[in-house]
Order: structure tokens, then C-alpha cells, then sequence
């Protein structure tokens, strides 16, 4: 793309997210719906104006890593971890459930091939994290107790996703299931997830120890940002979704994530190591003022893309086998999801809310379908009919979770008044 079609697109994208969010929070509802209508409007589907390049792509993946880094920053690990097998069982069933009943139905009811009917399955088990956590944030309850199932239960949907991918996509290109080499891939994410907050965190107390001592200007911002793109590069370097190493560099610079060791585990500079893993409320506060324009700026061209990439246009809406395929798939891919959410032990209205959250799609359904498409693995009318389930599962459920709330507020309001 040359610079000057650059610039115009990119104030094409900003000023349509920012109109259209802004009509969608006047007439109630949240702000994710009018940058996914957006995308829909100026792209491909219907006046053309933008398309999907790579250029967009890569702007819209820088916002959607700083929403994860806003998100990683926000989550209180500790407090994620008091859920223990909350979050593990929802993102197990949210995987289990869509992948074999979306695999039984192409394969058993539409006749479709094994690897077909696989990617269909393996489409269905996708969560769209971005969407899920903005949809609350809209809705002032992304520090709620469902919230934190629903982040944890996503997070860990994305890792089952990508390996989930990998072990398709290497069936798909030989032919032959090799559990080894799937494994290997899980457990570098694993890995990854699990010692990158550690040596964030060693790194956001260097940047902090610098930032206080230094006289030149929007230090702290840089070196933040470089942090961020650093732990995105790993993340992709071991075969883990981007916005993991953004997820993991908030976490580390966030006020909550903090590690104690005692004396009785006779570490050497076991005092030093715990001023470094403190928390940093301080820090923390300077960044999130710092980081947030950036974050309101970057964040809504990723839901403007993902509109972008829906192209509609692609969809024979007169084909009949279209339809029956895409309602089939609709049922599971909303069930799937929703059921995961009843197998916890929570009150009905988080049950609810936190099945419903799960079911957007997305950018990471987007990802399954294309990558199908273009390995030649699904066809047109197939492609077609995913297409229909990935663009109703990502607007519909935030309208149904803002309804819940509303109804549960106003029960709630009338039982105070009766007191």
C-alpha cells in the first residue's frame, strides 16, 4: 500500500470506529457492536472502501496485543487462581463440546470428509478474547468474579486453539497425526506462559528503576512498549498466539502480580528478590495514563478489522445447502459454548453470563475458516456458511449479555425497594 492510500485509510478506520462507537453507546448498546458494524460498512461487504491488507492487519494486531497488556494488567493472578478448575473446565467444554458435535454434524449429517469435517470442529472451538473482554468493559463488570472465570477460561481456550491448529494444519499438509510434535508445541506455550511473567516482571523493575531517575520525556512509555513488542515477538517465536506475550507483560507490570519468598526456602538474596517481584502500584498507575491514549486509539481498528475480514459478498445467500449447513453449525457453535458455562458451580446469572462469553467468534474463528479456505480443505459453500456462524456469534451474544445484566439490575433494584 503506498503512504498516501495509507493515511486515508487509516483516518477511514479511525473516524468510522469512533462514529459508529459512539452511536452505539447513545442508543445503549456497547461499543464493540458499532467498530464490528463499522468494519462491516466501509469494508468489502458493503461500500468497499477498505480492504484487508496486511498493513491493516498488523495495525489491528498491535491493538488488539495492548488490550491484552490493559487486560493483563487489570487481572489479579492470584485472584484468578482462588477459581482453581473454574476457568480449566469452561475452556475444556468450550473445546470439547463445539469440536465433536461440529465434527459429528459435518461428517455424519452433511456427508463431508474427515480433515473437513476436523476444521469445521476445530473452527467452532475458537473464543475471541478481544471481543469477550471488551463486551464487558463496556458493561463496567470486567472485575467482576464471572469476568475473571471468563478471562481465564479464554486465555486458556486460545492455547488449546493454536495447538488445536497446529495439529490440524500438520494433518492437513502430510496427511499423518503426530502427537509428539503437537505436545511439543503445547509445552513450549506452557512454558512460556508460565516463566514469561517472571522475567516481565524483572524487566518492568529495571524500567521503573530508570524511569524515576531519568530527565528525558516519555522514557517509561517507550520502554513499556518495547517490552510488549519483545514478549509478542517470543510468544510467536514459540508457536503461542501474539497477544499471549502482551497478556504476560501486563501482568508483570500490573499492581497485583506479586511473588514471596521465605527465608525457609534458603534462597540466596531471597530479600532482594522480593523488593524486585513486589507489586508496583505506582508504577502501574503512571503507565495505565501513559498507555491508555495509545490503547483508545489502537484498540477499535482491530474490531473494525475483524468486520473488515467478514466479507458477506462471499456468501451465496440462495443456496439452501448454505443455510442448513450454517444453522446446524449455529446451534452447535452457541450450545458448545453455552453449556461449558452451567458445569461450574456459580449463581444461574453467572452461569449465563459466562457461557454466553465465550461464544464470539471473531478474529480467531476467522483464522480456522481462512486457513481452511485457503489450503483448499473447505470449500466455497462451506467457507460460506462459516462465515454466517463466525458474523452471528460475534454480534449477537454481547446484545443477549447486556439484556441479562439489565434484567438482573432492575429485579435487583425492585427486591431493594420492597425492603
Amino acid at each position: 500500500m503506498e503512504a498516501h492510500n495509507f493515511f486515508l485509510t487509516l483516518a477511514v478506520l479511525l473516524l468510522a470506529a469512533r462514529f459508529l462507537s459512539e452511536l452505539a453507546i447513545r442508543i445503549g448498546v456497547p461499543a464493540v457492536i458499532g467498530e464490528l458494524a463499522a468494519g462491516l460498512i466501509i469494508g468489502p461487504s458493503l461500500l468497499g472502501l477498505v480492504s484487508p491488507d496486511a498493513t491493516m492487519k498488523l495495525l489491528a494486531e498491535i491493538g488488539i496485543i495492548l488490550l491484552l497488556f490493559e487486560v493483563g494488567m487489570d487481572t489479579d493472578v492470584f485472584r484468578l487462581a482462588k477459581a482453581g478448575s473454574k476457568p480449566i473446565v469452561v475452556a475444556i467444554a468450550g473445546v470439547v463440546f463445539p469440536f465433536g458435535l461440529g465434527y459429528l454434524v459435518s461428517h455424519q449429517l452433511f456427508g463431508m470428509s474427515l480433515l473437513t469435517s476436523l476444521f469445521i470442529g476445530g473452527t467452532l472451538t475458537a473464543t475471541s478474547i478481544g471481543i469477550t473482554v471488551r463486551v464487558l468493559t463496556d458493561l463496567r463488570r470486567r472485575n467482576s468474579d464471572e469476568a475473571q472465570i471468563v478471562i481465564g477460561a479464554a486465555v486458556l481456550d486460545d492455547i488449546v486453539g493454536v495447538i488445536l491448529l497446529a495439529f490440524l494444519y500438520q494433518f492437513a499438509a502430510s496427511g499423518e497425526m503426530s502427537l509428539a510434535a503437537t505436545g511439543k508445541v503445547g509445552a513450549y506455550i506452557i512454558l512460556f506462559m508460565l516463566l514469561s511473567p517472571f522475567a516481565a516482571k524483572l524487566m518492568a523493575f529495571i524500567i521503573d528503576h530508570f524511569d524515576r531517575r531519568s530527565n528525558s520525556p516519555g522514557l517509561l512509555l517507550t520502554m513499556a512498549l518495547s517490552l510488549i513488542m519483545l514478549f509478542s515477538y517470543f510468544a510467536h517465536a514459540i508457536g503461542a498466539p501474539e497477544i499471549m506475550g502482551g497478556f504476560a507483560a501486563g501482568i508483570a507490570m500490573g499492581q497485583h502480580f506479586r511473588v514471596t519468598l521465605t527465608e525457609r526456602l534458603h534462597i540466596p538474596f531471597s530479600a532482594y528478590l522480593n523488593r524486585i517481584f513486589a507489586p508496583s502500584p505506582k508504577l502501574a498507575h503512571r503507565l495505565e495514563g501513559q498507555m491508555r491514549p495509545l490503547i483508545h486509539t489502537f484498540t477499535p481498528l482491530f474490531f473494525v478489522m475483524v468486520g473488515v475480514s467478514l466479507n458477506l459478498n462471499q456468501v451465496d445467500w440462495s443456496s439452501a445447502f448454505v443455510w442448513g449447513l450454517s444453522a446446524s453449525l449455529l446451534v452447535v457453535a452457541v450450545t458448545g459454548k453455552l453449556v461449558a458455562g452451567f458445569l461450574i458451580n456459580e449463581p444461574r446469572l453467572q452461569q449465563t453470563v459466562i457461557g454466553l462469553s465465550m461464544i464470539p467468534r471473531g478474529e480467531v474463528g476467522l483464522i480456522f475458516a481462512q486457513l481452511g479456505f485457503a489450503n483448499g480443505i473447505l470449500d466455497a459453500q462451506v467457507y460460506a456458511a462459516l462465515l454466517i456462524v463466525i458474523a452471528l456469534t460475534t454480534v449477537v451474544p454481547p446484545f443477549i449479555i447486556k439484556w441479562i445484566y439489565q434484567l438482573n439490575d432492575t429485579a435487583t433494584a425492585r427486591i431493594q425497594a420492597g425492603k
